[in-house]
């Protein structure tokens, strides 16, 4: 038997135990230090999205599983969305969950393999907006024919500005810009064009509310000059979407990449290939619609010369013709029955409106005369109590009582000093 190992049989230092945790602990620490920082290559599976925003998965090969987890704070830096089957290779520190003994990857980045994680997160997304219908073409809302504000949401420095405003000073007088700056590369990149965009969709609704027609936007330019996929990932972001999506005012996407597509060019209204070209479809040529509709004046003057022409050659036709001469004959003759009939109604009239003054006269002087003012004149009066009716009896009243005498001119307010029946 082996001695060292006999003697540790009644060595009580050597039989105090370890309790789990402190067992657990010193392999984390172990682990942790061996390997703070590795890269494991593996199929995800049992992916599972917490609602606390960490990741929970399972990397495997075939002959061998690892558990994993990624939380919140690093995810947000991962550019597409793991799922089950996908082939990754993840980073991050071995560590153990105490609770269950087991060891796991803490994952601090994820990278797919074969295929590039920008184009599986722009695929991703692309499907997923795609199913909830922000697509669709019902949705698309038509340019108005001739803007008077337009907002833009780019880059203050940058080559898209000067290009939009170039072009848009070129074509026409009448259109005002409203800028709205954003940065559009970088971490932060989208979510400062999405704030953009609902800054000048308040500011329009402002206008809206107030009844201020001429401060209202009518279409809104979102873009930025060309650059790789990396410079342009910020119109590939969700937020930048659905602000696209939830503006009242049209959108147009010009991000400058003739080839490919941005999620921006699918949400909004209408694609330009350039900053320069949506400023081209904003802001029409002023020469041009001048020199349309001149060209229509001039048409429609010529049009109305051979129509005038037209008419007076009919006419001069019609005037040499008999049937003319006849109807000018005909005309002459109704002519005069019009006016002996014209002058036969006049005198009728004039007899009947005399008639009827007469009858007028008769019927005022019958009123006249049956009036009861009409006595007041031959030195009558008329007395009244003082609610204004007339008294016919003397015993209506009594002493004191106030009585108004109607005269022919004027009336006198009397007192009653006596009262004989």
């Amino acid at each position: 038997m082996n001695q060292p190992l006999f003697n540790a049989l009644f060595d009580e230092t050597e039989r105090k135990p370890l309790t789990v945790s402190q067992l657990t602990n010193s392999i984390r620490i172990s682990l942790e230090a061996r390997f703070p920082s590795v890269w494991v290559e593996g199929e995800i599976s049992n992916f599972k999205d917490h609602s606390s925003g960490h990741w929970y998965f399972t990397l495997k090969d075939p002959n061998a599983q690892l558990r994993a987890k990624c939380f919140r704070s690093a995810n947000t830096r991962i550019r597409f969305r793991p799922a089950n089957g996908l082939h990754v290779r993840a980073r991050g520190k071995l560590s153990v969950y105490a609770p269950r003994g087991e060891y796991e990857l803490v994952v601090d980045a994820l990278d797919p393999v074969g295929a590039g994680a920008l184009r599986i997160a722009f695929e991703q997304l692309r499907d997923r907006l795609q199913a909830e219908g922000l697509f669709a073409k019902e949705l698309k809302r038509p340019l108005p024919v001739f803007p008077r504000r337009v907002g833009i949401v780019t880059s203050p420095t940058g080559a898209a500005i000067r290009d939009i405003l170039n072009v848009i000073s070129r074509r026409t007088r009448t259109v005002h810009v409203l800028f709205s700056p954003a940065r559009v590369q970088g971490d932060s990149a989208g979510p400062s064009i999405a704030r953009a965009i609902q800054f000048i969709n308040q500011y329009h609704e402002r206008a809206l509310r107030d009844g201020r027609t001429a401060d209202l936007v009518d279409v809104l330019i979102v873009g930025r000059g060309g650059g790789s996929t990396e410079d342009l990932w910020a119109f590939n972001q969700e937020e930048v979407a659905r602000a696209i999506r939830k503006s009242i005012i049209p959108v147009i996407s010009a991000v400058g990449h003739e080839t490919d597509f941005t999620i921006a060019d699918f949400v909004a209204d209408l694609r330009a290939p350039t900053p320069s070209a949506a400023a081209e479809l904003v802001a029409a040529r002023e020469d041009e619609i001048c020199g349309a509709l001149d060209h229509l004046g001039r048409q429609m003057n010529r049009l109305m010369r051979f129509r005038i022409v037209d008419l007076r050659s009919r006419v001069q036709e019609q005037a040499l013709s008999h049937a003319f001469d006849e109807v000018k004959s005909q005309l002459r003759n109704a002519r005069r029955r019009f006016d002996a009939a014209s002058t036969a109604c006049n005198s009728a009239m004039e007899t009947s409106l005399q008639e009827a003054r007469e009858r007028l006269g008769l019927a005022a002087a019958s009123l006249d005369a049956l009036s009861p003012l009409a006595v007041l004149h031959r030195g009558y009066a008329i007395a009244q109590d003082a609610s204004g009716k007339p008294l016919r009896d003397a015993t209506a009243v009594a002493e004191g009582d106030e009585v108004s005498v109607r005269l022919a001119k004027g009336k006198l307010n009397t007192r009653v000093e006596t009262v004989e029946s």
